[in-house]
């Protein structure tokens, strides 16, 4: 087949499957489908020769910090959700399958317990990097600390070993569905908070909420 060929082909399934997902209703305004996964972030990726000495830490308005290493970590109660990702940059990703902990869970576990002052969450990445959600936001079914994507570790570009995951659940249509900055890659801890405070990207003028239906893509910070 010509290469001319395979372009035209390759046009047409993902045009295929890009109406397919607007009459489905699970396309947002302002986006298009990729088959590929882009990778975009700020700043180098980090490279682990180990996770030897790799921790997570839960701290803030929470009745008393925890932190584990990766082995620990990897024993929390995982949860395999299909998200729908919407990157700010217009890319939606459609289907992706993903292992990880969610919040809820450990709560419900008993594993971490928020204090009633807790209203928000603070996502603490590699180098500094910040972003931040309601707390309804991030004990939605759409946020995951995913460790495999499509049945593997992450590759490093796209948060290896852990990522926070903003995404939509398939069909469900509802107001905690963000577009994909605001689950940071590379992350290393989660810090709940009485007030708001806008991290890395927010800072730069993009929009606090992120609703993926509004099209909450810059400004509009309170």
């Amino acid at each position: 087949m010509a290469c001319g060929e395979v372009v035209v082909n390759e046009f047409q399934e993902r045009k295929q499957k890009e109406d397919a997902m607007k009459k489905a209703g699970r396309l947002p305004p302002g986006q298009s489908l990729t088959l590929k996964f882009p990778v975009l972030h700020y700043g180098p990726i980090p490279l682990y020769e180990n996770l030897d000495n790799w921790t997570f830490k839960i701290w803030g308005e929470v009745e008393e910090p925890v932190e584990w290493n990766w082995e620990q970590f990897t024993k929390l109660p995982t949860r395999t959700t299909t998200l729908d990702l919407h990157c700010v940059t217009r890319w939606s990703k459609f289907n992706t399958e993903w292992v990880g902990v969610h919040v809820q869970d450990l709560i419900d576990e008993g594993l971490i317990k928020l204090k009633d002052t807790a209203k928000f969450c603070i996502q603490h990445c590699e180098y500094g990097y910040t972003t931040n959600t309601s707390l309804d936001a991030v004990l939605a079914d759409n946020f995951l600390l995913g460790y495999q994507y499509d049945g593997k570790a992450l590759d490093p570009e796209h948060g290896y070993p852990v990522r926070g995951l903003m995404g939509a659940v398939p069909g469900n249509k509802v107001d905690a569905n963000r577009y994909l900055w605001k689950g940071g890659k590379w992350i290393r801890g989660l810090e709940f908070t009485e007030k708001d405070r806008p991290g890395f990207w927010e800072n730069a003028g993009y929009n606090n909420v992120a609703n993926i239906w509004r099209e909450e893509r810059y400004g509009g910070f309170f």
